[in-house]
This record gives C-alpha cells, structure tokens and sequence, in this order.
C-alpha cells in the first residue's frame, strides 16, 4: 500500500482514471477488494481471520471420521478462502448464545441460518444467499390428506419441544382444535427416524421442513409431502449491524461465485445422505454396505467372488491382518460393511475405496494417491485400526472388548467414541463395556441436551449410524465365520 500511495502522488488526471479502473477490475473477481484488505481512510477491513459461530447439527457442522463437515461449514470455508482470510470455528448452544458472542464481538460471522424475525434485525445485517423453508406433513401417499381441516381427528408424531410441535400447536389453535398432537420423547430419534417410521407404517404423520421432506419422499418412495403445515420461513448468514464491509463481502462473493449452484449440490449432497441412512436402519446382518456412508456406485462391477472365499481379495485381508493381530474374517467383516467388497466407490462425505478411507486419513497414512487400489486400502485401514486400538487401550484394558470400540472408531472417528465415555462414566455406565452401556451413550449425541454437555468436545454426532456400523460388523464376522 505505501508503494501505490507514492506513485499515486505524481499521476496525472489519466493515470489516475486508468489506475482507477484498474483497482476495480481487481476487485471484481473472487477475492476482496483493496479497500477491504486493509485499512484506507479509516474504513474497517476484512480480517486476516474469519471468525464464524454456528451451531452444532446433521446439515449446519459436525466432525466425521475427524474431518470438519457441514453446509455452513463448507460455505464459510470457500467464502474465507476465497478471500484469503484463515478460518476459526466458534460453537454455541443456541441461536441467542451467537447473538451474544457476536456482541461482545468474539466473533465476525453467524455462519448458520439464522432465522429473519423481526426482533433480530435491530442487531444484525443479514447476508448472503436467504434459504425459505416451510414445514410439510409427512403422510403415505395412499389415502393422504389434501387439506389441514381433513387433520382434524387424526394424530401427528413431532419430536417434543420442537419446532414442528409449536407449528401443530398453533395450527391446532387456527382451525378450532381437534389435531392429535403427540409429542415424542426420546434421546435417540430425530425427524429423519420419524420420517422413516412413517415410511414403514409405524407411525400415522408426522412433521418436517419442506427441502429434508422432498428428499426423504424421494428416497422412501411412498410419502406424500405436499401439504404445507406452515408459511414460508426465511433465514440466511448475519453479522453485526455495523459490520457493512463484510456484509457486502459475503453478499458480492455470493453473487459471483454461483452459490446457488454450490448449494444446492451440497444440500443434495447431505439431505440425501441424512434420508438415506434413516433408510439403512435394518436389522443386524441384513446390510446394504457402507452404513453410515450412503456410498456411490463405482464405475466398475465388483470382481466376483471366488467360490470358497468371502471376498475377492481375502489373500490382501490375511496379509494385512496378520500385521495387526485380528482375524482376518473382521477384517473382511468390516470391508464388507464399508463398501459390499466394491474399490471404486465413493462416499457422500468423500471417503473412498474397498475400506472407505477419508482423504485426510489416506494421506495421513501414505496411500492418497492409491485409494481406489485394495491392497493400498486394507493397508491404510489396518494401519488406522492399529492406532485406534493403541490409542483406546487406556480407556478399555479388555482386548475383546476394545475391539468394539475400534471398529465404532473406525467409523465414526475416535472423538465421538471418547464422547460416548465420558457420557458414560457421568450417567453411572460402564464406560469400558460397549453393549448396555457406551453404546446407548453413543446414541445420545443425536440430541443437544448430550452434544453440548461439557464433557462432550465434539458435539452433534449421529450415533445410531456407527452403533449400526459396530452391530452389521459383528454379525458379519460371524457369517464369514460360519462359512468355513
């Protein structure tokens, strides 16, 4: 900035005009401006760091298989990138615990939606793409109802103390009464399982946002989603009410980046997922592969399976095995659960290969380059069980038992299996026994009351996906077992 000032100093009226329009071609693309950069005639800039809040959730951000994940977090992450700021992750337990933190200015961004009420606009600067909402009655499609007057006399499952309860209980008030509202307490349902139970005939209705509810009937294939229970809602990113610079920041890099598009395959990307595991909720030993996951097809069919063997590539399971000390049965167990025995398939989150190995974790152990190759696959996998088992030996001294929690590990990342601990040791569980015990805990981080406990440090965590991963692990091994 001092060189520029200088020359500006001896540039002549011309200059001056191409000069001009030479900073504003700069300033148009994808990262920001000079002016906001740095300090000029005393306007604030954009940070070196970005400082965003969010919430804990299944769409907003949560750590899997201890990759950093989620809408909001993707988006603030490109947004920073792309302006060449660093990124810091504030995590609050409510929408006014934000508000608060972006008061007493700990952070610079509410990266979550935020909803667009009246009583936060005083405080904020809403910014960046507006997403509208409304809530759906979820319903078969056989026999549906066509309007909320036909609601009258029937009962609709919502999750207690939700959102979709207060909207029931409002609609029940508008039209005179007469909906059965019942109000579902659990520690381990969200409303992708209530959406399912529907789905299956166990429950008559229930409620959910209009964007999770088409891309449940989707996935279901036998809902009818199209009756609105409510009006629009809009919410979107904020920042403080004085904070213009980076308000017009986030708005301009919204409109010349196509968002739109980025999001809506993102949203394509997690909805689907979040249906598509309340789906895979099967009984133990009848999986579908990659529980938890939701793989892709790969390009290739899987190579058959010789006769005798359980997998095309039981010579690499054995010798990788052996390594570590396991049967090579689990091993193959785990591989089948993870990808059916299919190398090219790839994850909704970008875990890859016949172990399904994360990028991070791929490159961590020094086959990123060779994911979709068994070989290098079973051997990162291996190596990551090894680490777990070391790393879990002080929490769970029983070998047997620990194996539990490796393979919970495997699925979920350790952090979340710690959590699980720690939840169990503060309710009187066992905390070195996976069945009965930590595994109920696991289940618990589904719901904020336990995913915001202090002895919780990696939040949102759906648990009835890894309990199901550890649970189709073990029936499996012992199929393979019985084979022999």
């Amino acid at each position: 900035m001092k060189l520029r000032r200088i020359g500006w100093i001896a540039l002549g009226a011309a200059a001056v005009t191409l000069a001009v329009a030479m900073l504003t071609l700069r300033g148009s693309g994808n990262t920001a401006t000079d002016l906001e950069r740095g300090e000029h005639h005393g306007r604030p800039s954009l940070p070196d760091t970005l400082r965003m809040a969010t919430l804990y959730g299944p769409t907003s951000y949560f750590t899997y298989r201890d990759q950093e994940m989620g809408m909001d977090y993707e988006m603030a992450s490109r947004f920073a990138r792309d302006n060449g700021m660093a990124l810091k992750v504030e995590v609050a337990s409510s929408v006014p615990e934000m508000l608060e933190m972006l008061r007493r200015g700990d952070v610079d961004l509410l990266a979550y939606e935020v909803p667009r009420i009246a009583e936060y606009q005083k405080d904020l600067l809403f910014c960046g793409r507006s997403n509208v909402t409304h809530q759906v009655l979820v319903q078969p499609s056989q026999g549906a109802v066509k309007d909320v007057t036909g609601l009258v006399g029937q009962t609709v499952y919502v999750e207690k103390d939700s959102k979709y309860q207060y909207r029931l209980q409002n609609l029940n008030d508008e039209i005179g009464g007469g909906i059965g509202i019942e109000a579902v307490i659990t520690d381990t349902l969200e409303t992708t399982d209530l959406v399912r139970m529907v789905s299956r005939g166990e429950l008559p209705l229930t409620v959910t946002d209009s964007d999770l509810a088409q891309i449940c009937a989707k996935t279901f294939g036998n809902l009818d989603v199209s009756l609105p229970v409510g009006m629009d809602q809009f919410a979107s990113w904020a920042v403080g009410a004085d904070d213009k610079v980076l308000a017009d920041a986030v708005n301009r890099w919204v409109k010349q980046n196509d968002v739109e598009k980025q999001y809506a395959e993102m949203h394509k990307r997690y909805f689907e997922h979040l249906a598509e595991a309340a789906l895979e909720e099967e009984t133990p030993g009848e999986s579908s592969g990659g529980v938890g996951n939701a793989p892709r097809a790969g390009t290739d069919a899987p190579r058959p399976t010789p006769a005798g063997a359980v997998s095309p590539y039981d010579a690499i399971f054995k010798k990788y095995a052996a390594e570590i000390g396991w049967d090579w049965r689990q091993l193959a167990a785990i591989g089948y659960t993870e990808s059916k025995f299919d190398p090219k398939i790839v994850s909704w989150a970008g875990a890859r290969g016949l172990m399904q190995l994360m990028p991070g974790t791929a490159r961590a152990y020094g086959v990123a380059d060779r994911m979709d190759d068994p070989d290098a696959s079973v051997y990162g996998a291996t190596r990551v069980l090894r680490d777990l088992d070391k790393q879990l030996s002080q929490y769970v001294p029983d070998p047997q038992e620990r194996r539990k929690f490796v393979i919970a590990s495997y699925n979920s990342g350790a952090g979340h299996v710690l959590d699980a601990i720690a939840l169990a040791k503060k309710y009187g569980k066992n905390p070195q026994v996976w069945y009965g015990n930590v595994r109920e805990m696991a289940l618990l981080k589904t719901k904020p009351q336990y995913y915001n406990d202090p002895v919780v440090k990696h939040g949102y965590f759906r648990g009835q996906e890894t309990v199901g991963f550890v649970d189709k692990v073990l029936s499996t091994y012992d199929r393979f077992r019985g084979a022999d």
